[in-house]
């Protein structure tokens, strides 16, 4: 089993920062690919990024694309998500998952592709 626990949500302006952190449990964690997910108020949730376990090949949605950088500390079993130039279309709860395929090359963008999901963080992006 893996727990996985984000932070780093909250309030801010159009064109600012945030950094989401995923901390997991288990000594599992560097084997699992990671991705993250958002979800909007009446909206499906979406992907929006994932990185091989090895922390090679990131791969983002288009909304992301230059503006969202994921990224892994294995020795600290942490993905992270940089989030840059903001836009309200950002607003969200954001979720990251695990792959529960050990040492996969395949890195999915589809919600049944993950294993594990943690809780969510709110990210609110105000114009």
């Amino acid at each position: 089993q893996v727990q996985l626990v984000e932070s780093g949500g909250g309030l801010v302006q159009a064109g600012g920062s945030l950094r989401l952190s995923c901390a997991a449990s288990g000594r599992a964690f560097s084997s699992y690919a990671m991705s993250w997910f958002r979800q909007a108020p009446g909206k499906a949730r979406e992907f929006v990024a994932a990185i091989r376990w090895s922390g090679g090949s990131p791969y983002y949605a288009d909304s992301g694309k230059g503006r969202f950088t994921i990224s892994r500390d294995n020795a600290k079993n942490t993905v992270y998500l940089q989030m840059n130039s903001l836009k309200p279309e950002d607003t969200a709860v954001y979720y990251c998952a695990a792959d529960g395929s050990y040492y996969s090359d395949y890195v999915g963008a589809r919600e049944g592709e993950y294993d594990y999901w943690g809780q969510g963080t709110q990210v609110t992006v105000s114009s």
